[in-house]
């Protein structure tokens, strides 16, 4: 009979803090100190807390990432990455450290109160890197853009009459502004640099995410086009959806899905009173911010514009059918929830966490139809 071992790892940039729990219910944990986060370390770890099939090794997910993981399941150990925010905690308990950190892991981690985080494959973390970055050059292109506009609009430079912020025409009004003193001017251009520089990086990566897709594993390419049938999802949406939640079979139904995105509601009720507040929050954010966004595209009425078409052209019928019946199911209720006084944010909202239950609903069918598929 096997006697399992619970190994709690508090993992750090430089060290690791390794505690174990014995099987028994009431038995002992014990702290075994602390060794450097290197692989030959960890190695020599497991070859003295005795079997690999007797171990079941846990840590929290945190900036590390997922090298420990690797490292633990390449020696055949059983391991697990464990959400740090699900990680039971004493209201009384007001000491912390990594020793502790250690020990209160293994000892949850025998009693089954720990939550494990799906660990992505290489390819599903490479593109999530990839989007990810993308996602941080849109954000340093708004900041860009943002402190040109406000210059200008400080010392009064405003564009001509219908010219939109930041077409074509509008960057080539800014290109004719010219201030008196030199300061001012030599400020003006090192700001439309940076606008210019952090465009050229989006665009740069947006490149690179669409060779990504188009290198991806069969299965992983026929989720992402099936995907982008539904209005608002294009290429970079997709492969954000798919890069963060890895396969959407693994939730068991669509609320599983909707929860994992933390755009349900919070609740606080006892006894005979209930209430409900905003969205939790507490799920992946960044399949939240892209769901919340391709929802604003369901305000408008159903239509299937030569964009939309070209994307459901390798898509099968039945996909195309579902994407069709989204477009109509989440634009009445838009109409009906706008029409009851509903502020727009919380419509969206709404509408957004109804769009993942399609989406759920398309990503298993794409995925089944996969693994039904005869080898090639």
């Amino acid at each position: 009979m096997k006697r399992l071992r619970f190994v709690g790892l508090d993992v750090h940039a430089k060290k690791i803090s390794v505690a174990v729990a014995e099987a028994e219910a009431d038995g002992e944990v014990r702290d075994l100190g602390e060794i450097a986060n290197r692989e030959d370390s960890i190695r020599k770890l497991v070859q003295q807390l005795g079997p690999v099939e007797q171990l079941r090794v846990c840590y929290e997910a945190g900036p590390t990432g997922y090298v420990t993981y690797w490292q633990l399941v390449k020696l055949g150990v059983s391991c697990e990455v464990i959400a740090p925010s699900l990680i039971p905690v004493k209201p009384g308990d007001r000491v912390k450290t990594n020793r502790r950190d250690a020990q209160k892991l293994a000892r949850c981690y025998r009693a089954g109160d720990l939550t494990p985080v799906w660990v992505p494959d290489e390819q599903h973390e490479a593109l999530r890197d990839l989007v990810r970055a993308r996602e941080m050059a849109k954000k340093d292109q708004t900041r860009a853009r943002h402190r040109l506009s406000k210059f200008l609009l400080r010392h009064g430079q405003r564009a001509p009459m219908g010219v939109r912020a930041w077409t074509q025409k509008y960057l080539r009004w800014i290109q004719s502004v010219q201030f008196g003193p030199v300061a001012q001017q030599v400020v003006l251009g090192d700001y439309q640099h940076e606008v210019e520089h952090s465009s050229a990086r989006v665009q740069r990566l947006e490149a690179a995410i669409a060779e990504a897709v188009q290198a991806a594993p069969v299965e992983m390419r026929a989720v992402m086009e099936a995907l982008q049938s539904l209005r608002g999802v294009a290429e970079v949406t997709a492969a954000t959806i798919v890069s963060e939640v890895g396969q959407l079979s693994r939730f068991a139904g669509a609320r599983q899905l909707m929860g994992y995105s933390g755009a349900v509601a919070s609740e606080d009720s006892s006894g005979e009173r209930e209430h409900r507040g905003g969205i939790t929050k507490t799920g992946n954010a960044h399949l939240r911010r892209v769901v919340m966004e391709a929802a604003w595209a369901y305000r408008h009425q159903p239509a299937v514009g030569s964009t939309l078409r070209r994307r459901q052209a390798k898509v099968q019928p039945e996909i195309i059918e579902m994407a069709w019946k989204a477009q109509h199911r989440l634009h009445q209720r838009y109409c009906r929830l706008l029409g009851k006084g509903k502020p727009r944010p919380k419509v969206i909202t709404a509408l957004a966490r109804e769009l993942l239950g399609f989406i759920w609903a398309i990503g298993v069918k794409v995925e089944s139809a996969s693994r039904s598929q005869p080898a090639r």
